[in-house]
């Protein structure tokens, strides 16, 4: 039986070093179904983890070796294949070629891989202020274009790879990432109420170097000197555990290993670390420096600055600069992607439920105020239009840019548009347009797609941040019933014939133009009493004749669709005489 069991181990052993791992697990998991001695059985449940391990099966394998564990205390011995496994993998990532490979990689990352496979929690107990790459306190902030907070220095390793957010599972490239700038804000929040963290991410930052350099003694005094600040860091243990590794000291290397994994499910407890945070918080460390108020739907810029989304949009609709720094953010203009900062929105909601429950109550009324579509109704001062026809804008102004986006913002997409008038600022009557679609360009400017909607009367004018106001009540033709409705019909058919024999007069150039910028001529209506704004077509018609905006802003207030089908027969009965002249 002895020399079968022999026999079964070689074989194990033999495939272990042929690359079939999951064979010699399997056969270590043969071989210790029946045996009973814990000395033996420990060292056969070491290699059945190690060939897990090679097999890439981690939680299995680290399961194992905790089972291990539970027999005696492992020696550094018991742990060598699995911290060449570690090691060789590092290298593999690092682009390395083999043990002699002349780039070393500080420990960060074998930190984060063996946390990861003991199968501790992705916290460092500071919740939302830890790194989701290096599973450490966060040091030096950096915010992804998708919101995401990371340590610079784990994005900077990153950089010549496809990745994705850890968070959100993001694609981006990070291609560019020497670029992105430490997050101000949050960078100085940790360490105003983290400063032993952030000194401790100092030294940590400062003995990787060396640690790179292969100054591996310097590398382990810097971490020496953290871990005295911050005794309490798991990865402080976990890093210098790969730097005793490197420098052959197993015991050591093991002995912080197993202080790293004891941090872990041990870490503070949140009510410690939300009391020393409480401690020295202060909403005045989370105002934007725009609006002087506590930060609502908070981004940041590439710059690393950040502001309210709001506040920021309307400094960009005057200038595509930071306003802190004034570095350029076109490119970010134009990729029009404000994702809020996680973190920040994090902070506010937990720490500061009542400030941000009346900051967004103001933000509520001010949108409530701001959709209302018969009180301070923005104005669009330019041009005439009608209902149903299509009013392509180029909006370049900094006034209309906020009116535009509030818009949307408000959920309304509507805003009216009147006529110039040079003593009361805009014409008396004009008409709401519905947004159906808006074109960003990287220097703020934009088209916008336009249809008409309701025709309007305005009762007051005013002034709202730049762009013009109206209070405004809707304007309905009149129906009318018996031989009112009979001669209305009759008039409506015949106004609609001579408007087809204009139309089909004109050059095949303008007709092109026409039917371009405003499609083609409606149908006829069936019903002319149908919409409270009259036939379609009939707008269409005013918007395509060659009249002055004088001209045919008194067919826009009208209410009587028979006084409106007659003034458009006079017009055509003139365009015709004009023609035959």
């Amino acid at each position: 039986m002895g020399t079968e069991s022999e026999s079964m181990l070689q074989l194990a052993a033999e495939a272990f070093q042929s690359k079939n791992f999951d064979l010699a697990a399997d056969i270590y998991e043969c071989q210790l179904a029946g045996l009973g001695d814990p000395g033996s059985r420990l060292e056969l449940m070491v290699k059945r983890a190690d060939a897990l391990a090679f097999g890439g099966k981690f939680t299995e394998a680290f399961g194992i070796y905790r089972q291990a564990s539970e027999i005696e205390r492992l020696r550094p011995g018991h742990l060598e294949n699995l911290l060449e496994y570690l090691a060789n993998s590092i290298r593999r990532q690092d682009g390395g070629d083999g043990p002699n490979s002349s780039r070393t990689r500080p420990p960060e990352e074998a930190g984060a891989l063996v946390s990861t496979c003991f199968g501790v929690a992705t916290g460092c107990g500071y919740d939302a202020f830890s790194c989701r790459m290096c599973l450490g306190f966060m040091f030096e902030p950096v915010t992804l274009p998708c919101g995401h907070c990371f340590c610079k220095k784990c994005l900077e390793r990153e950089r010549e790879r496809p990745i994705s957010c850890k968070e959100c599972k993001d694609n981006s490239r990070l291609a560019d990432v020497q670029s992105y700038r430490v997050n101000v804000v949050l960078s100085n929040l940790l360490a105003k109420c983290f400063p032993c963290q952030t000194q401790a991410g100092r030294l940590r930052r400062e003995g990787n170097l060396l640690y790179a350099e292969k100054r591996m003694e310097a590398a382990l005094e810097k971490y020496n000197q953290a871990i005295l600040i911050a005794p309490r860091d798991h990865i402080l243990f976990s890093n210098r555990s790969q730097i005793h590794s490197s420098l052959k000291h197993y015991q050591k290397a093991l002995r912080d290993a197993e202080t790293a994994c004891r941090l872990m499910p041990h870490w503070s407890k949140p009510t410690e670390v939300t009391a020393a945070f409480v401690d020295v918080f202060e909403a005045t460390d989370l105002e934007c420096s725009l609006c002087m108020r506590l930060f609502y739907e908070p981004v940041t810029t590439p710059c690393g600055h950040t502001f309210c989304l709001q506040c920021l949009e309307r400094c960009l609709d005057h200038n595509p600069k930071c306003p802190l720094c004034k570095e350029g953010l076109s490119e970010y203009l134009a990729q029009r992607r404000y994702c809020k900062t996680a973190v920040m929105e994090k902070l506010i909601s937990t720490y500061l439920p009542a400030e941000l429950m009346e900051r967004q109550k103001t933000n509520q009324e001010e949108m409530a105020e701001l959709s209302n579509l018969n009180k301070n109704v923005p104005i669009f001062v330019c041009t005439m239009a009608f209902p149903t026809v299509p009013c392509p804008l180029h909006i370049f102004e900094p006034c209309y840019r906020l009116m535009i986006r509030r818009c949307m913002e408000t959920g309304t997409n509507c805003f009216g548009m009147c006529l110039g008038d040079n003593l009361k600022g805009f014409a008396d009557y004009g008409c709401l347009l519905e947004i159906r679609n808006v074109e960003f360009f990287s220097d703020g400017r934009s088209v916008v797609d336009t249809v008409g909607k309701r025709r309007f009367k305005v009762i007051q004018h005013s002034e709202r941040d730049g762009y013009n106001t109206a209070d405004i009540e809707y304007l309905e033709d009149v129906k009318v019933e018996g031989v009112a409705e009979r001669e209305l019909q009759s008039l409506h058919d015949e106004v609609y014939d001579q408007a087809l024999v204009w139309v089909n007069s004109l050059k095949a150039e303008q007709k092109e133009r026409i039917v371009g910028h405003f499609g083609p001529m409606p149908e006829k209506d069936s019903e002319p009493q149908a919409s409270p704004n009259g036939p379609s077509w009939c707008w269409w018609l005013l918007a395509v004749l060659p009249l002055e905006g004088r001209a045919q802003l008194p067919f826009l207030a009208l209410t009587s669709l028979k006084d409106r089908l007659s003034g458009i027969r006079r017009v055509l009965l003139f365009m015709a005489h004009t023609r035959h002249r």
